[in-house]
């Protein structure tokens, strides 16, 4: 999985990221023509490496589904419904690094037909220049009894996502960051992230650049701008975590801001706060290290 496997699409300058004004440092909604539709629900969004494809979750009869604007034949086309139900969510997307998967949330049942049931990791693979129709779980390694949101990778496969696994019904909701290693096509049990980045509070949603350097998470604990903030922690010399910092009102509000995602070119920072998605530059990062 690691390893790049996907063709690379050349895309215009003036066409790139369907064509928006690039933003400065302060943070602008995204493609409010295309993407971020005033009568919808939007979030959790994700460009794949080459830029060529835009994935986001959409809320359509209170159900989210995951939709994907292509570039194609010199243009951008209409979103397309990627996954998508009337009794399960589908949610929170995003490319393994080699491209051929399409991982996501979702609590549909196990075999596609029962019951809902916890979230849980799951991915669909890419075949002959599509998605296969049926998805795969993430397995006993990631996924636990209770659940498992928004996940991102290291280019060595390593995957980090948030649990509430380890709860007991008074701390359902203390979520914490782990991560699991990747080797051999199999995820490695997983383990939960230090103090310097977890707390008895809810902490989700991360993002970690693909060399290991930052990570940046929602969190809902106390003293922040709003119900949930985005957080950042760096790597220090000695390779662990330092603490965990709000990244201040540059990027926070009063609103709640998840889903955080850097380009892979690292020169913009999307997110999603109240039904919409977001980007700004990520000078932001830089300016807080």
């Amino acid at each position: 999985m690691p390893q790049s496997a996907i063709a690379q699409t050349t895309i215009p300058q003036d066409s790139a990221y369907l064509g928006q004004k690039p933003p400065g440092i302060a943070p602008v909604i995204f493609a409010r023509d295309r993407a971020s539709l005033i009568d919808y629900y939007e979030y959790g969004s994700v460009f794949s490496k080459d830029g060529s494809e835009f994935y986001y979750a959409v809320i359509v009869n209170s159900k989210p589904q995951i939709r994907c604007i292509r570039y194609e034949k010199n243009g951008w086309t209409a979103p397309k419904v990627i996954i998508a139900s009337k009794e399960y969510e589908y949610n929170d997307p995003f490319l393994s690094p080699d491209g051929k998967r399409l991982y996501f949330i979702s609590d549909r049942a196990a075999d596609g037909r029962g019951p809902k049931k916890d979230f849980d990791i799951w991915y669909v693979e890419r075949k002959n220049g599509d998605w296969s129709d049926q998805p795969v779980n993430a397995g006993a390694a990631i996924n636990s009894n209770k659940n498992e949101y928004y996940m991102s990778f290291l280019t060595n496969g390593t995957m980090y996502f948030s649990s509430n696994g380890d709860t007991d019904q008074a701390t359902d909701k203390n979520y914490d960051i782990r991560f699991s290693k990747y080797a051999n096509g199999q995820f490695a049990k997983s383990e939960k992230l230090g103090n310097s980045i977890n707390t008895t509070h809810y902490e989700a949603d991360v993002f970690v650049s693909p060399d290991e350097q930052y990570i940046i998470f929602c969190s809902e604990r106390p003293g922040g701008s709003g119900a949930g903030d985005l957080y950042i922690s760096f790597k220090n010399s000695e390779g662990n975590w330092e603490n965990a910092k709000n990244m201040g009102p540059a990027i926070n509000t009063s609103g709640y801001e998840f889903c955080p995602f850097v380009t892979a070119d690292g020169k913009y920072l999307f997110f999603s706060r109240d039904g919409d998605i977001f980007w700004v530059s990520s000078e932001v990062i830089g300016r807080l290290k």
